[in-house]
């Protein structure tokens, strides 16, 4: 399978073409990655690859990860997260990753033979985020949304970095603020559009995960027209990450990764051909 990277609207990307050629414009899936094991483009195209989809995926980097890391090295992000753990680490870098996105898939668009229609979009852990601040935003229509392991409630992965303080998290009120405004079960009221949404979470992920995953989707199909559009699927095995330390580069699919990347593309399927 060929792979293109490039850069888009100063975002950088890893593109997978579809495996059967296509004519004219193809559809597109945009994912975000992890900042755990799959933590760049790169990889989290590799551990994800969804080669069954007859579209293009576009996998983004996420802010000072992959092509954009410091010195090649992700000191600098633990550094931020030492810092303060949700904000100057979390709730900007989702922050920043849904604020580049309009430009970027305009960018895209100009670079690639893929079409107009409204995008899938994927996010995994901290990228899950990004995905929902995407759908919440509304800025750019959405036409499927699929989160694996996913931070829909980004306050409760300040636990998960506070340990590289070496203390626990000092909550302000500007910090409260934060988690609210990034509090994707709260947010449901906000949605402007209702596209499928697919949740993946691992049978063995973090347990504030799990519990917030399964909060989101009874928000959502309490809001739905069509509460059917929303799924939860629990992968048995899978933990939070999807690959193995460091995660920075390409390598082998995992049993649990493959298994959720034949989930995402029989999903992905059924919606980009229906």
């Amino acid at each position: 399978m060929e792979t293109i990277t490039g850069v888009a609207a100063g975002v950088p990307f890893t593109a997978l073409p579809p495996a059967n050629p296509v004519d004219g414009a193809a559809p597109l899936v945009v994912t975000w990655h992890m900042v755990d094991a799959p933590r760049t483009d790169a990889a989290f195209a590799a551990a994800l690859p969804m080669a069954g989809v007859p579209a293009w995926r576009v996998h983004l980097g996420l802010p000072m990860c992959g092509a954009r890391m410091v010195d090649g090295g992700l000191d600098a992000v633990v550094a931020l997260a030492r810092e303060d753990a949700l904000l100057a680490f979390l709730a900007p870098f989702v922050r920043q990753a849904a604020e580049e996105f309009p430009a970027a898939l305009a960018a895209l668009r100009e670079q690639l033979p893929v079409d107009h229609a409204p995008p899938g979009i994927l996010g995994g852990s901290l990228g899950g985020a990004v995905a929902l601040q995407v759908l919440v935003a509304s800025v750019v229509p959405v036409g499927a949304v699929a989160l694996v392991n996913a931070a829909v409630r980004v306050g409760s992965a300040v636990e998960l970095v506070e340990g590289l303080a070496g203390h626990p998290y000092a909550w302000t009120a500007e910090a409260e603020r934060a988690a609210a405004e990034l509090d994707f079960v709260a947010r449901v009221a906000d949605l402007a559009s209702q596209p499928p949404l697919l949740l993946v979470s691992g049978e063995h992920d973090h347990a504030r995960f799990r519990a917030d995953a399964v909060e989101l989707v009874d928000a959502l199909r309490a809001r739905y027209v069509h509460p059917d559009d929303i799924e939860l699927v629990a992968v048995p095995g899978l933990a939070h990450p999807l690959a193995d330390e460091p995660g920075l580069e390409p390598a082998a699919q995992r049993p649990t990764a493959r298994a959720v990347d034949a989930i995402l593309t029989d999903w992905f399927r059924a919606r980009l051909t229906s």
